[in-house]
């Protein structure tokens, strides 16, 4: 068996028994395209010229527990980081990639340093964290099929690439997709540029990074799930995606 296909039956276990083995810290993404010195970059893989489903991944190791009580579009706490919006779409395969009007998103990525809330004091995560809750949080689909979060970039961990983990619910709580967002890569990216930035506290830089390409989650989806970053250290950043479902 496939290493990423273990860790999506992996993942969708844990949704069903909350018993998830806690894993390093984030997970690993792929390799696209370098983002400008402005932090922009292109290519929203599951985007309006594609209305095919996209790809579903692994939601563990660090799925939110319960996200029915985390409503909320700041999802900061008392993380910090340089600042970052995230602007999802989501869209549906099953009326011509219409806008999916009060789909139900979740999301939750690692900190900084690569940890996530509610999970920890494990050897899969070593710090602490299952008593609070940063970095995770849902919101209802606008008009639109849009959600907003604001939060901090987040860092990585050993094994993964840069990422964001979504999972998608029509208006009646049915699971409609479980993915992962990728970030574009190279000198002048977003990725780069932040995890040089020792001074907002991003100290390991990209030593022992696992690119896109080489991501076990990533490698053979990037294209379809790439995200599109504007901004700069400075300003802060703004990650905008296209997510595609059968709602």
């Amino acid at each position: 068996m496939k290493r990423k296909e273990f860790l999506r039956g992996l993942g969708l276990m844990g949704i069903s028994s909350l018993a998830i083995p806690i894993i390093n810290s984030c997970s690993k993404d792929d390799d696209s395209d370098s983002s400008t010195g402005s932090g922009s970059s292109s290519g929203s893989g599951s985007s309006s010229s594609d209305c095919s489903v996209t790809p579903s991944e692994t939601a563990g190791p660090f799925p939110t527990i319960t996200p029915s009580s985390l409503v909320k579009s700041n999802i900061t706490m008392d993380r910090t980081g340089v600042a970052f919006t995230i602007k999802i779409t989501i869209k549906n395969t099953n009326a011509s990639c219409a806008a999916l009007k009060n789909a139900i998103v979740d999301i939750w990525h690692c900190d900084k340093d690569g940890y996530y809330s509610e999970y920890g004091g494990t050897s899969m995560q070593s710090v602490n964290y299952t008593s609070v809750h940063f970095l995770r949080g849902r919101q209802t689909t606008d008009e639109n099929g849009l959600v907003t979060f604001t939060s901090i970039f987040p860092g990585w961990y050993s094994g993964r690439a840069t990422h964001i983990h979504v999972h998608i619910y029509n208006a009646g709580g049915t699971s409609l997709l479980v993915t992962q967002i990728a970030f574009p890569e190279g000198s002048n990216s977003a990725v780069a540029l932040v995890n040089a930035s020792t001074a907002n506290g991003y100290t390991k830089g990209l030593t022992g990074y696992t690119y896109n390409a080489s991501d076990n989650v990533f490698s053979d989806s990037a294209a379809k799930e790439m995200s599109t970053i504007t901004g700069s250290v400075s300003e802060g950043f703004v990650l905008t995606h296209t997510i595609n479902v059968a709602g």
